[in-house]
C-alpha cells in the first residue's frame, strides 16, 4: 500500500530527476523550495508554472526577434529576401523536429534536465549567429541550433505541465503558458528593434544569448517533472490523487494516426503555423516598412501589439476551454484569423493596422490551449506529450513553408498581398476542419 499522501499514479517511465546532483533538500528528498512554497500556502504546481512561463517567454521572444534582423542582414551581406528567409525556414523546421524530440526528452530525462539542455543549445546557436559571416553559418547557427533549442522549451512544455501537474484548471494553465510566448514577442521584439537601430543587430543577438543564459539557473533549481518529485499531489486533485484521466492509457501515435481527428487537428495546426509564425511573425515588419513606409521601430510596435493581444486572447482561450467545446472555439478562432488576413492588404494607416493587430492578436496563439484540450478529451491526458508533439511538428512545418513561400512570393510579385490572401483562405479552411472534429471522448480501461 502506498504511504499516506503518496500519489497512486505511477508513470510509465520512472522519474530520472534524482540521478544527478539536486538542489538542497530537506528530509525525505523534498526540495527546500517545496517546503517554503507550502509554508506560504502556494501549491508547487504554480511554482512550476511560474518558472516555465519565464522560460517560454525568453525562448519564444528570442525566436520571434528574427523578423527584426531580416533587413539589417540584407543590408550588411547583400543577401536577397529569400536567401535571408531560408535559414529562418530551416529554424522553423528544426522547431518542428523539436516537438516530438522534446516530448520524448521530458519523459526520458525529466523536465529540469531537458529544459536546461534545450536552453543551452539555443544559447550556443544565438552566440554563433552573433559572430557569423556566411550564409551557411547562418543556416547552422540560427537555423538548426536556435530552432532546436527554443522549440524544445517553447512548444510541447505547456501541455505537459498542464496535464501532469493539474487535475483542474488545465485549460487556464495551457492558456497562461501559451500567453508566455506572446509576452516574449511583446517584450523582446521591441527591445531587439531598439537595440538593432541603436547598436546593430549583432549587439541585439548577444542580448538574446544573455537572456537565454539567465533563465538556466532558475530552471535547474526549481523545476521538477512530476508532483511526486516535490512531495506534492496534482493541483485540484486532493491528497493522494492522481491527475484526472490518469486511468486512461496513452494512445500510441501509430494508433492515433489511424483516426481522422488527429489528421484534421494536424492539418488545421499546419495552417496555424503557416499564418502566424511563418507569415505574420517573420514578414509583417518587412511588409509594413516597404508597403507603407513605417520605420522598423514603428512596425515592431504594431507586431508587439499583436503580442499584447496574444496574452489576453490565449489566457482567455484557456479559460473558455474549461467551459466550452474546444473544437467550436478553434473553428471561431481560425475563421476570424482568415478574415483579418484577407483584409490586411487593404490596410495602411495606423488605426486600421492597429485594428488588424488587435483582431489577429486575440487568436494568434489562442489555438494552443484549444488544441491541447481537444487532444486531452479525445485521447486522454497521458497522450498529450506524444500526440501534441506530432501536431506541433506539423504546425512548425507550416510555419517554415510560409516563411520561405512568402519570401518567394515577395521576390516575384514585389509585394506580400498574394501571400496574405493565401493565408486567409487557408485559415477559413482550418476553421471548417476544426468544426468537423468529432465529440468522442477517451475512456478508461476497466480494472
Amino acid at each position: 500500500m502506498p504511504r499516506s499522501g503518496a500519489p497512486r499514479y505511477a508513470p510509465d517511465v520512472p522519474s530520472t530527476e534524482n540521478t544527478v546532483p539536486s538542489p538542497p533538500t530537506t528530509g525525505g528528498g523534498r526540495p527546500v523550495v517545496a517546503r517554503l512554497a507550502e509554508r506560504l500556502g502556494v501549491h508547487y504546481a504554480w511554482v512550476v508554472v511560474g518558472v516555465v512561463f519565464l522560460v517560454v517567454l525568453v525562448a519564444s521572444g528570442a525566436r520571434s526577434a528574427a523578423g527584426v534582423f531580416i533587413k539589417p542582414l540584407e543590408a550588411e551581406f547583400g543577401w536577397s529576401r529569400s536567401a535571408v528567409s531560408a535559414p529562418l525556414a530551416v529554424s522553423l523546421l528544426a522547431m518542428a523536429a523539436s516537438g516530438p524530440i522534446s516530448g520524448w526528452a521530458f519523459t526520458r530525462f525529466g523536465l529540469r534536465r531537458a529544459v536546461v539542455g534545450f536552453l543551452a543549445l539555443g544559447g550556443l546557436g544565438a552566440a554563433a549567429t552573433a559572430v557569423m559571416s556566411t550564409l551557411w553559418q547562418f543556416h547552422l547557427a540560427w537555423g538548426l541550433l536556435v530552432g532546436l533549442g527554443t522549440g524544445g522549451v517553447g512548444l510541447v512544455i505547456g501541455g505537459v505541465v498542464a496535464t501532469t501537474w493539474f487535475s483542474t484548471h488545465r485549460g487556464l494553465v495551457a492558456g497562461i503558458l501559451g500567453g508566455a510566448a506572446s509576452a516574449g514577442q511583446l517584450l523582446l521584439i521591441k527591445a531587439a528593434a531598439w537595440v538593432t537601430d541603436t547598436s546593430g543587430w549583432r549587439t541585439a543577438m548577444w542580448g538574446v544569448v544573455l537572456l537565454l543564459a539567465a533563465v538556466v539557473p532558475l530552471a535547474w533549481i526549481l523545476l521538477r517533472a512530476r508532483p511526486a518529485d516535490a512531495g506534492a499531489t496534482p493541483f485540484g486533485g486532493g491528497v493522494g490523487a492522481a491527475p484526472v484521466g490518469a486511468d486512461i492509457p496513452p494512445v500510441p501515435l501509430r494508433t492515433a494516426l489511424r483516426t481522422g481527428d488527429l489528421w484534421l487537428l494536424s492539418a488545421s495546426f499546419f495552417v496555424c503555423g503557416f499564418t502566424t509564425i511563418g507569415l505574420i511573425g517573420y514578414h509583417f515588419i518587412p511588409h509594413a516598412t516597404e508597403a507603407h513606409g513605417y520605420s522598423t521601430g514603428e512596425a515592431a510596435n504594431l507586431l508587439s501589439l499583436i503580442g499584447a493581444m496574444n496574452v489576453v486572447g490565449t489566457v482567455a482561450s484557456g479559460w473558455l476551454c474549461d467551459r466550452y467545446p474546444p473544437r467550436l472555439l478553434l473553428a471561431g478562432y481560425y475563421g476570424a484569423r482568415g478574415l483579418s488576413l484577407l483584409a490586411l492588404p487593404f490596410m495602411s494607416s495606423v488605426p486600421f493596422l492597429s485594428g488588424f493587430a488587435i483582431v489577429f492578436g486575440l487568436d494568434y496563439i489562442a489555438t494552443v490551449p484549444a488544441t491541447i484540450a481537444v487532444i486531452t478529451q479525445r485521447y486522454g491526458p497521458r497522450s498529450v506529450p506524444s500526440l501534441y508533439g506530432f501536431v506541433i511538428f506539423l504546425h512548425m512545418v507550416g510555419a517554415a513553408v510560409a516563411a520561405q513561400l512568402a519570401a518567394w512570393i515577395h521576390d516575384y510579385a514585389e509585394r506580400y498581398a498574394p501571400a496574405f490572401y493565401l493565408g486567409g483562405l487557408l485559415a477559413v479552411a482550418a476553421g471548417a476542419m476544426s468544426f468537423a472534429l468529432s465529440q468522442r471522448r477517451a475512456t478508461a480501461v476497466a480494472a
